[in-house]
């Protein structure tokens, strides 16, 4: 179920009523967690079916880590290995198999030696590495102590597969998020209309800047050796832009969707593209996944505590496993590495342009066509005309414009309460003419590009 469809245009109003309709904790989380089996079996019922399986198991083991105590050390740990195996195995499987095992077979072919190896062939479950991640940091705080796991499967089925963020995140941590099903949510007007402020901005974002992009971006990386370069660069920047509206689009409908259920989720992008450095790029991009990276794999590993060779070896590991979070392709791991080895270089005003480039090689369907397309990028030789539609550079101005005059807002509609743009009628005015804009100059509409990860 797309957040960008009919389909949920009718789902969230009805969700809305029986949720707040419910007089008690227990039944608002029923509600949640039905609601949520709803809006994921709508792709699969198996894939559902999975995903449950994999929250009971980690329910159970949970339940394992709420002791602790002299000589308990060993078998907390084994826990903790077993539900990290349950979740990592799972998503390796799914994700990974089929990736490392043709890998393997054309690197044997390389060294003179034919070998087929086999392939699962399996249909990747939507979401899958967002609830992954998801269970496996609140099994690590269970572990650690810095979380006390619950006692009540519904509300942790709540926490895990709360329907606004269960497939493309953000990546919520249970201390943030599973206190909120531990209380009766109280009804907030104000709470609800950022909420549907969120949805409409959200639906701009997406409909408006992404869609219209996806297609020229289709077309331009599927005739990367025949088009100039000019349509090459004009390209590049359609896709910079199509996967930033796609990404924090529904990020933002995300948000806004939790808060008219009154729950907080965290925000997943703050302006990425006016960022001045790399570092500053990544503290603005998908912020929820690099927190997870943070907490869980670089300051473990020692972080910056050990010298500059060990900060930059823990995070060149970051950045090869942040590729590899997103796909299961050479082109993601390449793009994780070429971040790695920029991410301390002082780029300042051309961060743009690097951000820019990177999404070339995250975009291409294999190495080849990567390095083909940014060769021909940088051709001298093929200064010709642009051979595509310049439309999409509309909505991309307006968006850019209006986040730089943003500042530190949300969203564009947190308007002063005072004077003509304060008035209510005004208000619903615009939030009508720009729903309205949007559906009629949206582009065709496109899956969101997260959910395939």
């Amino acid at each position: 179920m797309l957040f960008n469809t009919l389909t949920y245009l009718l789902f969230l109003p009805i969700v809305f009523v029986l949720y707040w309709s419910a007089r008690s904790l227990r039944g608002q989380n029923l509600v949640v967690v039905v609601a949520s089996m709803v809006f994921y079996g709508w792709w699969s019922v198996p894939c559902l079916g999975l995903m449950v399986a994999t929250c009971l198991a980690n329910f159970i083991i949970a339940q394992g880590l709420r002791t602790n105590g002299p000589g308990l050390g060993n078998r907390r740990r084994l826990l903790l290995i077993a539900a990290l195996v349950v979740n990592f195995g799972v998503l390796g499987v799914f994700k990974y198999f089929d990736f490392f095992s043709q890998s393997l077979s054309s690197l044997l072919a390389l060294v003179g030696f034919r070998a087929d190896m086999p392939t699962l062939r399996l249909v990747l479950p939507v979401g899958i590495s967002f609830y992954t991640f998801q269970l496996s940091g609140y099994i690590i705080d269970c572990y650690r102590g810095t979380l006390q796991p619950t006692r009540s499967l519904l509300r942790f089925m709540a926490f895990v597969s709360f329907f606004p963020q269960l497939v493309a995140g953000p990546i919520e941590r249970g201390s943030k998020l599973m206190p909120q099903f531990e209380q009766r949510r109280r009804f907030s007007e104000p709470l609800a209309t950022e909420g549907m402020r969120l949805l409409l901005w959200g639906l701009v974002k997406k409909m408006l800047v992404a869609d219209n992009c996806a297609h020229q971006v289709d077309f331009i990386f599927a005739n990367y050796q025949t088009v100039g370069t000019p349509t090459l660069w004009l390209g590049a920047l359609y896709f910079t832009f199509q996967i930033y509206g796609d990404f924090s689009g529904y990020s933002d409908m995300a948000v806004g969707s939790a808060r008219l259920l009154g729950i907080d989720i965290s925000r997943n992008f703050d302006k990425p593209y006016l960022a001045t450095s790399l570092p500053q790029f990544w503290r603005r991009w998908h912020m929820t996944l690099m927190g997870w990276f943070r907490d869980y794999v670089y300051i473990p590993l020692g972080g910056n505590r050990h010298g500059r060779v060990r900060r930059e070896v823990n995070l060149f590991i970051v950045f090869l496993l942040s590729g590899l979070w997103h796909g299961s392709n050479w082109t993601f791991v390449l793009w994780g590495l070429y971040h790695a080895l920029l991410y301390r270089l002082p780029v300042k005003r051309l961060t743009f342009v690097v951000v820019m480039v990177g999404w070339v090689i995250f975009r291409a369907e294999d190495v080849g066509m990567a390095a083909g397309y940014l060769s021909g990028m940088f051709s001298p030789e093929g200064l010709t005309s642009l051979s595509c539609s310049r439309m999409p550079l509309l909505p991309i101005f307006l968006l850019t414009l209006t986040e730089w005059r943003m500042g530190k807002a949300d969203h564009p509609f947190q308007w002063a309460d005072k004077g003509w743009q304060g008035r209510q009628w005004v208000r619903m005015a615009i939030y009508l003419v720009v729903f309205a804009l949007t559906v009629l100059l949206g582009g065709e509409t496109v899956q969101f590009i997260y959910f395939q990860f």
